[in-house]
């Protein structure tokens, strides 16, 4: 009895695990879209200037 929780504990385990990584590659690939975006839609600064990014450029 012992070894078949085992196994079942295991799949468990395993199944949460690969969900948690399909959860993360989707998240991951919505980054890599929004982020390049912010350097095209990034708003005005004073002066005319374009504003940065990051704030740790100011």
């Amino acid at each position: 009895m012992v070894p078949v929780i085992l196994v079942l504990l295991l799949a468990l385990l395993l199944s949460g695990a690969g969900f948690a990584l399909k959860a993360l590659w989707w998240i991951a690939v919505i980054v890599l879209v929004v982020w390049p975006l912010g350097f095209v839609i990034r708003p005005a600064a004073g002066g005319g200037k374009r504003g940065r990014w990051y704030r740790w450029q100011e």
